[in-house]
């Protein structure tokens, strides 16, 4: 069934709106015109079609068809303005057209009532069906068309009674009641299915003189309308994919002048259609051979292309193919991939893949050494948290181990089992930060997975996550966790329906959390929803008993690593790690062992006094590097500048005693930069 709309009601709209009323695959949604007592509107109420004056609120995306009969330039463009695009719109100039067939078709008629010889000629040539009657109902015409649709012959029916020999037929109907009946299907007695129009024959005085019925076969108008109506859909269907699409599009003709581009390819050559369509297909290419040009010549489809384009000399990729049609060359299409986007997404991706980790919790309490009473004090009472559901924020300064005490209070929970998240809150830009922790609704954002996206609050529900560097949050995020701890429900981003969660929240920083709420820069409410159980982790400077244990126990783990067999630690390298303030902590410590480690030589078995890399002093004065060698050095320039780094870094955070803000600041880097930076460069960044 196809929606049709018409748009004026005077002669025109009204005779197309007779013709149209009687097709039975077409429902007419309304007659429209501005003229409230257009003659249209009557005969529209009398056949029950809605009338209006306005025509926009019918023009929806499920109308297949607008019939525009006023005549108007102006109102034809406004439609075609308003109008869905997949909506065909017929000119008013076409239905004039149309009403002047009609006319014509009339005269004829009457012109062949009146000359029996040339109406016999004429009418026998048409391709449609003519059978007319005179005022006794008998058959007085049936033209060749007629023989043909009917399977009769003329001889056998002319001068018989037309309702007698002719099945199905209305002639005698028309005859008595004076009424045309136009747009008729019907199925003949051979089983054709035809479109018929009877209408009476009338003398100079209105008298009814006979009948004549004019038919043709309905199936190959009807398909051929359809399959205008399919190829015009088609078309708009095919421009909208290209202007809509997110793939740069250029087309040209077989001579290789531009016929087309979307907005894609503007957004990434920086060229306007005006530059391009008309122009040479070289006009876009900065640096290469024009493909459109190779594939118009070979006729043969070329792939993976790398070249640049626009005046920016974007490095993209073409893929180029030939058009077709009945073997003949048309022109050529190419799409254009931007590969700094594909190079910027894989770098994203790979970053988020590092930074979020879903993890099974690895470290238990026999894992942390520490005999200190200030150790065993903490380490008591986070096996007390663990027995509970309550929040736990832990604190200490960087490399003091608090990831690895939220591995072993999840490990002795009764949640163990369940899942273990880990998130680094201040490694994961801000923008996506939001929708990784809760989630988002399909639609959410340009991009959005489709069917959304379950956060990974939805993913520990049941289990644990550990939120570290909490006092990095945005103050946005803040209040949406400040809603997940009070109410244990969270909302994704772009939904408005609440998700229950249970979920044990294990958070950690080494921000001083009462300092920022006095700055504005964490929410004193926030807080206090966290420190419900806090755990003050010692850093290892008040802790000196615990760094011989520590040492020989990384020394074993180091071990293992390298594939070395060192046996112990000499007496007075061991006195100049216990009269060292370690501003990094265990972190510290282990890069300090491995690379002792690394400096020995394959035979020897206890780290030496000289086997230790430099190390500041309890003054905080550092000890001196070994001079640069003045010889080749063996590294590129690359991995020179890497190395110096490198060695910045670390030298500004041990000045900062681990504290990475502090560090970043002294840098003059954002925190994620230098994030980014310890992860490049291989500086340790766990806690």
């Amino acid at each position: 069934m196809h929606k049709l709309l018409i748009v004026g009601a005077g002669r025109g709209g009204t005779a197309l709106l007779r013709m149209l009323n009687q097709m039975e695959r077409v429902e007419i949604v309304a007659v429209v015109d501005q003229q409230a007592d257009a003659p249209g509107l009557d005969l529209a109420r009398s056949l029950g079609i809605p009338v209006d004056t306005d025509y926009r609120p019918y023009l929806g995306p499920d109308l297949d068809v607008i019939l525009e009969a006023t005549g108007d330039a102006q109102e034809y463009e406004a439609i075609q303005r308003l109008k869905a695009e997949k909506t065909v719109l017929i000119p008013g100039i076409f239905t004039r057209f149309v009403m002047r067939l009609i006319r014509e078709r009339d005269k004829l008629i009457a012109a062949m009532m009146q000359n029996q010889r040339e109406r016999e000629t004429m009418l026998d040539s048409t391709h449609d069906a003519i059978i007319a009657v005179n005022r006794q109902g008998v058959v007085t015409l049936f033209n060749k068309a007629a023989e043909r649709l009917m399977g009769m012959e003329a001889a056998c029916v002319l001068g018989t009674n037309v309702q007698e020999r002719i099945p199905n037929t209305r002639l005698h109907i028309v005859l008595k009641s004076g009424h045309p009946e136009l747009n008729q299907e019907q199925i003949l007695p051979n089983q054709t299915r035809i479109i018929t129009n009877r209408v009476p024959v009338r003398n100079e005085r209105g008298e009814v003189t006979g009948a004549v019925a004019i038919f043709r076969d309905s199936t190959e108008v009807m398909a051929l309308a359809e399959e205008i109506t399919n190829l015009k859909e088609l078309q708009s269907m095919l421009e909208a994919i290209i202007q809509c699409s997110d793939e740069a599009i250029t087309v040209v003709d077989q001579d290789g002048y531009g016929l087309m581009i979307n907005p894609a390819y503007t957004r990434l050559t920086g060229l306007t259609p005006e530059e391009v369509i008309g122009k040479p297909a070289t006009v876009d290419i900065s640096e290469g051979e024009s493909m459109h040009m190779q594939v118009l010549k070979t006729q043969r489809a070329v792939r993976g292309v790398p070249m640049k384009v626009g005046s920016k000399r974007k490095d993209v990729v073409v893929n180029v193919a030939p058009v077709l049609v009945d073997g003949k060359l048309k022109g050529s299409v190419g799409v254009i991939h931007d590969v700094s986007e594909f190079k910027r997404l894989t770098e994203e991706l790979e970053k988020a893949h590092r930074i979020i980790r879903t993890l099974e919790a690895k470290y238990s309490f026999a894992d942390i050494i520490g005999y200190s009473e200030a150790m065993k004090a903490a380490i008591e009472q986070a096996k007390r948290a663990a027995s509970t559901p309550a929040t736990v924020l832990l604190r200490g300064e960087s490399g003091t181990g608090k990831e690895l005490f939220a591995h072993a209070i999840h490990n002795e929970s009764d949640r163990k089992y369940k899942p273990f998240i880990r998130v680094n809150c201040a490694a994961i830009a801000e923008s996506l930060l939001e929708s990784e922790l809760f989630g988002y609704e399909e639609g959410a954002f340009t991009g959005a997975r489709r069917g959304g996206k379950r956060g990974l609050f939805e993913e520990a529900s049941g289990g644990t996550i550990f939120l570290d560097e909490i006092g990095e949050l945005s103050m946005g995020v803040q209040v949406k966790l400040l809603r997940v701890l009070q109410e244990r429900e969270i909302v994704r981003v772009g939904g408005t329906k609440p998700i229950a969660i249970d979920v044990r929240v294990i958070a950690a920083t080494h921000v001083n959390l009462e300092t920022a709420i006095q700055t504005g820069r964490f929410r004193e409410d926030l807080y206090y929803r966290l420190n419900v159980i806090p755990i003050h982790i010692p850093p290892l400077r008040q802790r000196l008993e615990d760094i011989q244990p520590l040492a020989l126990h990384l020394l074993r783990k180091d071990n293992e690593e390298y594939g070395r067999k060192v046996e112990g630690i000499d007496p007075q390298t061991m006195q100049l790690l216990l009269s060292y303030h370690w501003p990094g902590n265990v972190r510290e410590l282990e890069n300090v062992i491995g690379r002792a480690m690394i400096h020995m030589r394959i035979h020897e078995r206890v780290i030496m006094p000289e086997h230790l890399p430099p190390l500041f002093g309890k003054a905080g004065t550092v000890a001196p590097e070994e001079p640069v060698s003045a010889g080749p050095s063996g590294k590129s320039l690359r991995e020179a500048v890497e190395e110096a780094e490198r060695q910045h870094i670390r030298h500004e955070l041990l000045v900062a005693r681990g504290n990475r803000t502090l560090a970043a600041k002294r840098l003059g880097i954002s925190i994620r930069s230098l994030y980014y930076k310890m992860e490049k460069l291989g500086i340790e960044a766990e806690d």
